[in-house]
């Protein structure tokens, strides 16, 4: 394993196409490319955002978008709406293959209820086997991520998708499984087999986020657990701008994730 970070890490604090240079002057060589707006979707972006990333030695694990832009239309029944946005889908897409990125971190749908959902995993999972082959057009595998407002808030939401959806695989998100009031354990259960890709950063006993390090989550046993269940991929640190002042706290949050795993 390895201890990467998100692009995400760096919103507002500095813009997508100088988050390289900042993963370099960091120490970092494995990240996931957040692309933020419609804009960053363009070719001729993420082609430069190749060229800069291959400039500062960086590799691309995974690319993620501002999901909620057109991902939730994917699953639409109407066609129209529906094919508008694989549009965007495909715009990504293109930008994990000129970055090299295999993985797309995805969202999908959102809660918008306060009413049980009723969930057409039939129909959810035909759409995510279309979505699925989308990507492998594109060399990219689909990398589901729970999300404690989507409709993966629970493990038992991906265990019934992954019985519809072969080729669908999962992204860990630790501080969204505590969001979720469940134990992350309980996800990795269900993404057995699965796993390609893990978010992390670190929370207090409040479930105030912060820095890795600088909270009570136990890392050293996550890691251990990681290894068990064979994953061996990345570990990639997703902080919000609120999470920390200067870049010298990113810094040290890697140094001490680094330990972790070293012991």
């Amino acid at each position: 394993m390895e201890i990467g970070v998100s692009s995400a890490t760096f919103f507002n604090k500095e813009v997508t196409e100088n988050s390289f240079g900042l993963m370099k002057d960091l120490g970092f060589g494995i990240a996931e490319v957040f692309l933020t707006t419609f804009s960053e979707y363009e070719k001729e972006f993420v082609e430069m955002l190749a060229e800069r990333k291959k400039a500062n030695g960086i590799r691309a694990y995974s690319v993620h978008s501002l999901n909620q832009q057109f991902e939730p239309e994917l699953y639409n029944v109407n066609e129209r709406t529906r094919s508008n946005a694989e549009v965007f889908l495909r715009k990504v897409a293109y930008g994990a293959k000129v970055l090299g990125a295999r993985y797309y971190t995805f969202h999908g749908p959102a809660l918008l209820k306060r009413t049980p959902y009723r969930f057409d995993f039939k129909y959810l999972g035909e759409k995510t086997r279309e979505i699925c082959g989308i990507l492998s057009e594109y060399g990219a595998e689909l990398a589901y991520e729970n999300v404690h407002w989507t409709y993966f808030s629970t493990p038992e939401y991906f265990l019934n998708l992954k019985r519809e959806a072969e080729n669908v695989k999962a992204c860990l998100d630790i501080k969204q499984a505590m969001q979720s009031k469940i134990p992350y354990a309980e996800y990795l259960k269900v993404m057995s087999g699965r796993l390609v890709n893990v978010h992390v950063c670190d929370y207090d006993e409040n479930g105030k986020l912060c820095v890795p390090g600088r909270g009570s989550f136990d890392f050293v046993e996550f890691f251990k657990i990681l290894k068990d269940t064979g994953y061996d991929g990345p570990i990639l640190m997703e902080l919000y701008s609120s999470d920390y002042t200067s870049f010298d706290e990113v810094r040290a949050g890697k140094e001490y994730l680094l330990e972790c795993l070293n012991k």
